[in-house]
């Protein structure tokens, strides 16, 4: 029976014995192991010692559903991991701030804001498709995770300025992901870490300040007017929106528009390698450009967005004293919410190392629960291109799936968690044309 979120206090948050933590760390485990630990002994609410005062962790779906949609004044977000690289972005901002950037971003990526970017979207699926093709009749082995990266860039560049992704501005804009990749090491190695995030920090805001700067010019793409020139328009009447803060929007757009994406995509064909018959089930729904062909490749992306999900941990702290799942927590609590932990939950979903993408096909093939399924977060801090990755996803699919066959040369054995859940390590492939 679920934990009931909100009920009085009875006891403490039970925490995990301190002899475990201390055998974690002198083992080097990475820290989702350290939580799996947590939730395997405790449940889904849950306490580990991580410092001076216990960190709780929540997996149970309704205590996920109290803390990030019913209650995010309460629990709040303090800080952005990527803060140095994304300054005062909105995914880094908070209170008024906040909810002024988000109003004025969120008309972009629901409804009518989409469809301003369907075609983009498509031309940098075909170019890709185009790429692949070029590939496989070369037979050259590539690196899976730099097209996705390319793909995922070109789209959110098209997206931002009206312009197609070039080399030099791909260049400058790999310095994003190699940024991010760092970020985990800037408290322990912080002298030779921050030298290099400076670095990619001075390529990034050239490309970005030079895109502004076309903006305020009124040089638009082929495509037209991109997002930026609604940032840059807003600075008319709203001064906040300065060359900082739009930096800063900017870069937060670079590294949620692509870096979750060209993973997911990743993980999406390494799943694949291991399940064949996913993609022949995929393609079977139904004839190309149809409903059901779209629905099927939805279902791809959902089941892999479950195993991996883009936003694997939320942390939030207690701004007051509550009572969630019918534990006392005290103000200034850090919470960390797992959506990976949550989607692996056996009691939640069956088999949940499986890659099964009929779960989101079938009746019933989902929890019911709200909280189940969180990979862009939930509530009002939830991740507001939801909808944009997943119609590029599917947008991509539609042109790689059933043209091209993916052999990979080596798979990456474990996981990388950062910001993200990458692959740790290459993931080389030889491409084929499907019919040669």
């Amino acid at each position: 029976m679920p934990i009931e979120a909100g009920a009085p206090p009875r006891e403490p948050v039970p925490e995990l014995d301190p002899a475990a933590v201390a055998a974690w760390q002198a083992g080097g485990g990475q820290l989702v192991e350290l939580l799996a630990q947590v939730r395997a002994g405790h449940g889904g609410v849950a306490a580990v010692r991580l410092g001076p005062r216990p960190t709780v962790l929540v997996t149970e779906p309704s205590a996920v559903q109290y803390v990030l949609a019913q209650q995010p004044d309460r629990y709040v977000k303090r800080s952005h991991r990527a803060r140095v690289l994304i300054g005062d972005g909105v995914l880094a901002a908070t209170g008024d701030a906040w909810r002024s950037q988000r109003r004025l971003l969120q008309a972009q990526f629901t409804g009518t804001g989409m469809r301003r970017y369907e075609e983009r979207i498509a031309a940098a699926a075909r170019r890709a498709a185009d790429r692949w093709a070029g590939y496989a009749s070369s037979g050259q082995e590539v690196e899976l995770a730099d097209e996705m990266r390319h793909f995922a860039l070109d789209t959110i560049w098209r997206s931002l300025t009206g312009h197609p992704l070039d080399e030099e501005t791909e260049a400058a804009l790999a310095s994003v992901g190699e940024a991010v990749a760092l970020l985990p090491q800037l408290p322990e190695d912080s002298a030779r870490a921050q030298q290099a995030v400076a670095g990619y920090l001075a390529r990034i805001d050239e490309v970005a300040h030079r895109a502004i700067a076309a903006a305020r010019a009124g040089e638009t793409g082929p495509a037209g007017p991109g997002l930026i020139q609604v940032l840059v328009d807003a600075s008319a009447d709203r001064p906040e929106y300065t060359d900082s803060l739009i930096r800063d929007e900017l870069v937060t757009l670079l590294l949620a528009g692509h870096e979750t994406t060209a993973t997911t995509l990743t993980w999406l064909y390494l799943l694949l390698d291991a399940a064949p018959g996913a993609r022949e089930a995929a393609l079977a729904a139904g004839p190309d450009g149809s409903a059901e062909r779209r629905e099927a490749l939805g279902a791809l992306v959902h089941e892999t967005l479950r195993i991996y999900p883009p936003a694997w941990i939320l942390p939030r702290t207690a701004a007051e004293d509550d009572t969630l799942a019918g534990f006392a927590i005290e103000r200034g609590t850090d919470l960390l919410v797992c959506p990976y932990l949550t989607h692996r939950a056996p009691e939640l979903w069956p088999e949940p190392e499986r890659f099964d993408p009929s779960r989101f096909l079938r009746p019933g093939g989902r929890p019911a629960e709200h909280g189940a399924y969180v990979p862009f977060g939930l509530g009002p801090r939830a991740c507001l291109g939801l909808q944009f990755a997943l119609r590029e996803s599917v947008a991509l699919l539609e042109q790689l799936l059933p043209a091209f066959t993916v052999a990979f040369r080596s798979v990456p054995e474990r996981s990388a968690f950062s910001i993200t859940v990458r692959p740790d390590g290459p993931t080389p492939v030889v491409l084929t044309a499907v019919g040669r």
